[in-house]
């Protein structure tokens, strides 16, 4: 590994690959994706508090046997969805600088050790930044040279998230990156500076005491500085041979994790062009030039069923709609493929637990607390 270049030097940045475009009539919310490392040790610091989130699991079809599968994978939607829930049960509005400080590289499982094994801080950095995808990441990662030192940056997927559940990833990211590092090269590690791009909450000491430096809050952008020292330091853990080999490991992870995302889109996009009707699992198979056992097995692979990803788009399709107060619930069934208002009232209910109507009141209200349109 070469040195890291002068922090004066302009230099590319290590990103991470573009994010797919979004086919019209679904954001891939819906697919089962992301492992669900988050979750794992967000229910371990719940039931610190008293906080049982296995009924909030269940309803969104986690239950504990499928939690404790090491191929598990959850869709964005439903990670947000437990997170929301996590946050109003618990009352702590910072859950996530908890839920970060929980956290250990073995819980990435293979990243985690090539993690640890890696050269230098700053290729253990670079490496977490190339297989983000197998991490359970809900943001989007990047870091470079900057002009007061190696910077990781933090990019929320999808800008209208829900507000508190954004300002949770962003916590949780940034103290698992700090905890992280203290684990890997020592417990004396401070960032620089760290920025966040939420506003100032009422009482900071909890961010003092985890982050040990300046803080910015209301800042344009989500920004975790490192001082040069640690990102050129050798790790204590380095070895090349058990580097090289997990590397190995991690690509054919990574090339299986681009059939399987690439599957689900494909028959996402399928069912939300075909709705009002929904094509049969016969016909999705006819048109993939694939076996119904086949087609059944690489969904199970993947961690899902065809008919939770229909429902899905279905509920997408419902959300995206629900907003728009001069469409009645009667056009929004019809639509969504629902045979009447009271199926839509019966999924709505199963979804989100609440009815359509207010839903698409809550919607509306965060619409306007996002400032945008609200008609």
């Amino acid at each position: 590994m070469q040195d890291a270049p002068d922090p004066a030097t302009p230099a590319a940045a290590f990103a991470a690959p573009p994010a797919p475009v979004p086919h019209a009539g679904t954001n891939r919310s819906t697919s089962a994706t992301i492992a669900p490392n988050i979750l794992r040790y967000l229910v371990r610091v719940a039931e610190e508090d008293g906080v049982d989130l296995r009924p909030v699991l269940d309803e969104v079809g986690l239950d504990a046997t499928v939690m404790r599968s090491a191929a598990l994978r959850v869709s964005y939607r439903q990670g947000s969805d437990v997170i929301r829930r996590a946050l109003e049960r618990t009352g702590d509005e910072h859950l996530g600088l908890r839920v970060g400080a929980a956290q250990h590289l073995t819980a990435w499982g293979p990243l985690g050790l090539a993690m640890m094994a890696a050269e230098t801080f700053q290729q253990a950095i670079e490496t977490g930044l190339r297989y983000q995808n197998l991490s359970g990441a809900m943001l989007v990662w990047s870091a470079r040279w900057e002009g007061d030192g190696y910077v990781l940056r933090a990019d929320l997927p999808d800008p209208a998230l829900d507000p508190a559940v954004a300002v949770f990833l962003i916590e949780e990211a940034y103290s698992s990156a700090a905890t992280l590092t203290r684990l890997n090269v020592g417990a004396s590690f401070a960032p620089e500076v760290v920025d966040f791009a939420f506003p100032a909450p009422r009482d900071t000491r909890r961010f003092e005491e985890l982050f040990r430096c300046p803080l910015r809050f209301g800042a344009p952008g989500n920004r975790l500085v490192f001082p040069a020292r640690w990102v050129r330091a050798t790790q204590p853990g380095r070895d090349p041979i058990t580097y090289t080999s997990t590397l190995e490991l991690l690509d054919a992870q990574l090339a299986s994790r681009r059939d399987q995302q690439d599957l689900l889109e494909v028959l996402e996009v399928s069912v939300a062009q075909s709705l009002p009707d929904v094509p049969s699992f016969v016909e999705q198979a006819r048109r993939h030039a694939s076996s119904e056992r086949t087609l059944r097995r690489r969904l199970a692979e993947c961690g899902t069923t065809y008919e939770a990803l229909v429902d899905g788009v279905r509920r997408e399709r419902v959300e995206q709609l629900l907003p728009r107060p001069e469409v009645t619930l009667r056009d929004i069934a019809r639509q969504a493929g629902f045979a009447d208002v009271r199926a839509l009232r019966r999924a709505v209910r199963r979804w989100h637990g609440v009815t359509p109507v207010e839903l698409r009141a809550r919607l509306l209200e965060r619409r306007g607390a996002a400032g945008g349109p609200t008609a």
